[in-house]
């Protein structure tokens, strides 16, 4: 679509990255998080191969399973600062995951409809 800035491939691919970015962040002191925008963001619109699309859905469900997991974890406080952080707590990672997750899947459903592509 001509005056859209993004294509399904590239919401879902930036919806898996940023997820993992947060995801790590949440569990792993040493995680270095990609360099913003292009980190987030893949390089072309459309999956490289007829494979790519399910592996990155697959990836997606698996790092939000992942998350999920984080978060019902009861040895894990919701509340307290995450130690390698500035004061974000993982209730504030899991409520980012959440909110940006809602807003482009949003974007991709706008674009499925637009495309024909919603049942």
């Amino acid at each position: 679509m001509k005056d859209v800035p993004f294509t399904p491939w590239r919401l879902l691919e930036h919806l898996r990255l940023a997820q993992r970015d947060i995801l790590e962040f949440s569990r792993n002191a040493k995680h270095k998080s990609p360099k913003w925008p292009e980190g987030y963001w893949p390089e072309g619109d459309a999956p490289p191969n007829s494979a790519a699309w399910d592996a990155s859905v697959a990836a997606f469900r698996r790092d939000l399973a992942e998350m999920e997991k984080l978060v019902k974890d009861s040895s894990n406080n919701l509340f307290a600062p995450i130690p390698h952080g500035d004061g974000q707590t993982l209730l504030r990672e899991a409520l980012l995951v959440a909110d940006h997750n809602a807003y482009h899947i949003g974007q991709l459903i706008l674009l499925r409809r637009l495309l024909g592509a919603w049942k």
